[in-house]
């Protein structure tokens, strides 16, 4: 590849990260043909920070038997940390639909607890009416699945824990 072929695909993918940001988007795959044998693809995105949606509610005072009870779903998500940054995270290789099993009324493809081996489904995302099978990226045990059945995700969105 010559300088100049390198300078204008600088430019090109500047512009592309241009784009990106102007119309607000999280990600965008190019693929550049120059001949038979020489091609560049790029694939830029950025990861949004979403507002955290603020919820009041006020409750009458619970008895305190009822107390540590509701402390429990608290306790699910250690420390508030945020899941996308947990080292076994796998997350969402595009924007789409998650289905947790092939097919409505079949059994999930995995359960919390469950042992994964490297490659096995762990859930389907439907893009564009494609049906994408998310594999396992290795072996390992299912801690947490933070996603629901149908629910839509985006880029990036973290799945499932795997430890």
């Amino acid at each position: 590849m010559t300088k100049k072929n390198h300078d204008a695909d600088v430019a090109f993918i500047q512009a592309l990260a241009e784009l990106l940001r102007e119309n607000d988007l999280t990600e965008l795959q190019v693929k550049r043909d120059y001949g038979a044998d020489d091609s560049l693809n790029v694939r830029v995105s950025r990861h949004l920070q979403q507002a955290q949606p603020v919820v009041s509610q006020i409750a009458a005072p619970a008895p305190a038997a009822a107390a540590p009870e509701a402390s429990a779903p608290a306790a699910s998500a250690p420390g508030g940390e945020d899941p996308a940054n947990h080292p076994g995270a796998v997350t969402s290789p595009m924007v789409g639909t998650v289905y947790m099993q092939a097919e409505p009324g079949a059994p999930a493809f995995i359960s919390v607890g469950a042992s994964v081996d490297e490659g096995d489904t762990l859930l389907i995302v439907e893009a564009m009416k494609t049906m994408n099978h998310i594999p396992a990226p290795r072996a390992g045990t299912v801690k947490r699945i933070i996603v629901e059945d149908g629910a839509a995700v985006e880029f990036g969105t973290p799945l499932v824990i795997l430890e």
